[in-house]
């Protein structure tokens, strides 16, 4: 999820984020489908995959920290409201599916998230969650853009936070120099959904690069 560490950086990252990627709504729109209840965006930011939820037919609800963030997505007509995703503001089992797009790597504790999610998620309500790719995405991997071979460095095991100082972060101008990042290693972020109560119903690793650089889940309690 957005932190405030994304407060006063709002106008830049929506020049530099304006859409989701075609591989990552063509999977949201796959693996979430249509749907007339609740579903709630959390980590929200600007509200892209808020729209993307509902151009399918869902009432969607976004969530984030970072009120500048929540200016931009209010002003694309949005219900969204601030809050953390560790102490989600709803009631168990309030929402028909939830969503989450790039959260893992902004979240100083993605389980504790998790844990929340599945709390105001119904029985069975499917979770989608489309994000880096852990083993090529972080302050281990020089991979800009996702394109062409990564080039890796030590530290891929240790979880921990990381800033534009370590070696997977090319891009001055990129977000992680900006603001950060969070890196977990596969069995960490997997079993964050195992901790929760979650089974895996699909694992992709998007595209057709011969390196993966996102990968998309959808789960369900």
């Amino acid at each position: 999820m957005a932190h405030v560490r994304y407060d006063g950086v709002a106008e830049w990252y929506e020049g530099f984020r304006p859409a989701l990627t075609p591989e990552e709504l063509e999977a949201l729109q796959r693996l979430l489908g249509g749907g007339g209840g609740r579903c709630l965006d959390v980590g929200c930011g600007t509200g892209l995959a808020t729209v993307a939820v509902t151009e399918l037919g869902w009432s969607a609800v976004g969530i984030d920290l970072s009120e500048d963030m929540l200016e931009a997505a209010r002003g694309r007509g949005l219900e969204v409201i601030p809050g953390s995703a560790d102490a989600l503001p709803f009631a168990d089992e309030s929402f028909d599916a939830a969503v989450s797009v790039w959260t893992h790597i902004d979240l100083d504790d993605f389980s504790a998230a998790l844990g929340e999610i599945a709390r105001v998620l119904r029985s069975g309500a499917p979770l989608v969650y489309i994000g880096g790719h852990p083993c090529f995405v972080g302050p281990h991997s020089l991979f800009l853009a996702g394109k062409g071979v990564p080039e890796l460095h030590p530290g891929y095991r240790p979880v921990r936070r990381y800033d534009g100082s370590a070696p997977g972060v090319a891009n001055p101008e990129g977000v992680r120099a900006r603001v950060g990042g969070m890196h977990l290693p596969l069995d960490v972020f997997l079993g964050a959904f195992f901790a929760a109560g979650f089974r895996l119903e699909r694992f992709e690793e998007l595209g057709d690069q011969d390196f993966p650089h996102v990968v998309a889940l959808r789960a369900r309690l």
